[in-house]
């Protein structure tokens, strides 16, 4: 028996003609299943049903697998993510953009609309993505490392906090904190949570978000607004007021014909029952133009340039990157991008920034996880090849058998990096972060 919506919300879709009464029913049918794939690793064995129409790379699968037991979906190779808010990358497609921009995920935990980000800009430019809370900021550092992009940041900051950049984005996503209806097929707690009261609670803060983060996009910049639900106070009177009162330009974009154009043609939806999505609302607006503000770029002093890279250079391809060190902690920065890096870490609270290559010790570098998931740097040549057996306790961070020499050595599945370890003697140092490891049981 399906779980009941909330009498105030049924009431509101019977009566809504946009939405209608079937979106009832579909709400209560199963949800599809789809994933997004990593375009430069390895392509995993799916039950694949057909190609998501509106994403590059991304399927739907006819049964959910337990992703947990997959060694390749933690090196990263694969995203699990609802098939509508892929729509984001058509619209990507579709900015004009400068050859290296600067693009904001605000509220971007737990990474899926970040990573999609991190592939479409090819890692060029740079990508800082952002979540308030710091449990959920670690996540999507976990999924942001997993992806292995060198032009990324995660910050754990406020959106008010953005202010401190006026102009510094050519592009900015708020995918904002909504009264979730998307989400009642897939998770019967969002229908015990939805209230009357939190959407007007959500489209007060949607406004405040928005607002707050307005500063930072440069003039003639676009922000791309979306939520996951369904109610016209969240989304189109949300963006009629950015269009009134900060003077936003709703733009046009080829949007696909699975979706339904949003009330009065204000942005577009997926509905469950014409899409095969879960429920999710998009809109494209652009900030009018106007002049640049230039502003001050700031170095925080515990950063320095490393001089002699040497010690990591065996482990790493470092063309084109800038080597800084951070209380003897070794990251790679894309040359072209370090002063804009420095600039947003001179501003905001820090989770992650390029990609951490190593700690320094006094007999070299203890290689971190970040260098292994990274394809654009990783290229040390002494790896281990392991069966899935093996990948799933290594995963789980158990140590086994290995008849290796000592040093460290990257751990691989179907020549897919995992991670690292170190061989001392008859054994072998565990090295995945204890963090990330694999709490469920993985049999014998």
């Amino acid at each position: 028996m399906p779980h009941p919506f909330p009498q105030d919300f049924e009431n509101r879709v019977k009566n809504d003609l946009f939405l209608g009464e079937a979106l009832l029913d579909s709400l209560n049918t199963a949800a599809p299943i789809s994933v997004r794939l990593h375009p430069l690793k390895t392509k995993p064995t799916l039950d694949e049903v057909v190609r998501v129409n509106w994403c590059e790379e991304a399927i739907y699968l006819k049964d959910r697998p337990v992703f947990t037991l997959d060694p390749l979906f933690h090196a990263g190779c694969y995203y699990p993510q609802e098939a509508g808010s892929m729509v984001l990358q058509r619209i990507l497609n579709e900015l004009e953009l400068p050859e290296d921009p600067n693009l904001l995920d605000l509220c971007a935990a737990p990474g899926g609309k970040s990573t999609l980000i991190a592939s479409f800009m090819e890692n060029r430019g740079l990508l800082v993505s952002n979540e308030i809370i710091s449990s959920r900021a670690r996540i999507l550092k976990e999924n942001l490392t997993k992806w292995g992009y060198t032009n990324t940041m995660v910050t754990n900051n406020d959106p008010t906090d953005f202010e401190r950049l006026p102009h510094f984005f050519d592009a900015v996503l708020v995918d904002a904190p909504c009264s979730g209806e998307g989400m009642f097929r897939k998770d019967p707690n969002a229908r015990n949570e939805w209230s009357q009261a939190n959407v007007d609670n959500c489209a007060i803060r949607q406004k405040q978000i928005v607002s707050d983060v307005w500063e930072a996009l440069k003039p003639g910049g676009w922000l791309i607004y979306s939520t996951c639900t369904f109610n016209e106070q969240e989304n189109e009177q949300t963006v009629q007021w950015m269009i009134d009162e900060l003077d936003a330009e709703l733009m046009e974009w080829n949007v696909p014909a699975e979706l339904t154009l949003g009330r009065n043609g204000l942005g577009a939806y997926c509905i469950p029952g014409r899409t095969e999505a879960e429920g999710f609302y998009i809109a494209l607006l652009r900030k009018g133009e106007g002049t640049v503000q230039r502003t001050r770029f700031s170095r925080k002093k515990e950063f320095r340039r490393q001089k002699d890279i040497s010690v990591v250079s065996e482990f790493a391809n470092l063309d084109g990157i800038q080597v800084i060190n951070w209380n003897e902690q070794l990251i790679a920065l894309p040359e072209n991008q370090e002063e804009n890096m420095l600039h947003v870490q001179a501003q905001l609270r820090i989770v992650k920034m390029g990609t951490f290559l190593g700690e320094l010790t006094r007999k070299g570098i203890i290689p971190n996880e970040e260098l292994a998931l990274n394809p654009f740097l990783l290229k040390y040549a002494e790896r281990i090849e392991l069966d899935r057996n093996q990948a799933l306790k290594y995963l789980h961070g158990d140590t086994f058998p290995l008849s290796i020499s000592n040093g460290y050595h990257i751990v691989t599945y179907q020549q897919e990096p995992l991670g690292w370890l170190k061989q001392v003697g008859n054994r072998f140092n565990n090295l995945y972060p204890k963090e990330w490891r694999i709490r469920m049981n993985i049999g014998s």
